[in-house]
């Protein structure tokens, strides 16, 4: 049966591309893609969505993806490769545009943006607080990995 990365790779390697819907942020997007986290109910206080932004964009690790529509940013994808496995982060579609298949077309972008940088694996986290996501999640063949995350603040001073 093989180790859990193999399986997975082949699952990854094959995902088709979002067919060039999906770019790297420039500096004009990054306020639009600020408030669709916000509308999308992803920021939370103790983040600060533009610090993200600028560290996602700061190294060849992590990007964030963005799709546009009519000068609009509808959709985003912030990948990051930790060099063991690829993590999604902030993956948001606007409220309107929701059910339209943009989101999976999000998660496979960033797929493929982190297998192209050796990823076997994709994982994200889902805040306990939003149960609704799970079966978006699960129908792109995302489980439960059965680890708890911990974490905690460095102090930066």
């Amino acid at each position: 049966m093989g180790t859990e990365g193999e399986r997975l790779a082949p699952v990854l390697a094959a995902a088709p591309a979002a067919d060039g819907e999906f770019e790297e942020i420039t500096d004009a997007d990054v306020e639009q893609v600020v408030a669709l986290w916000r509308e999308c109910g992803l920021t939370r206080p103790w983040n600060d969505p533009y610090a993200d932004v600028a560290d996602a964009r700061a190294g060849g690790t992590s990007t964030v993806l963005v799709a546009r529509s009519e000068g609009r940013v509808v959709a985003t994808a912030m990948a990051g490769h930790d060099g063991h496995r690829g993590w999604l982060y902030y993956v948001a579609v606007a409220p309107d545009l929701q059910g339209t298949g943009l989101g999976r077309s999000a998660v496979v972008a960033a797929e493929a943006w982190l297998v192209a940088r050796g990823a076997r694996k994709v994982q994200l986290m889902v805040r306990t607080t939003n149960t609704d996501v799970l079966g978006f999640y699960a129908r792109l063949g995302y489980t439960d990995q059965e680890c708890t995350v911990l974490g905690r603040w460095v102090d930066q001073s």
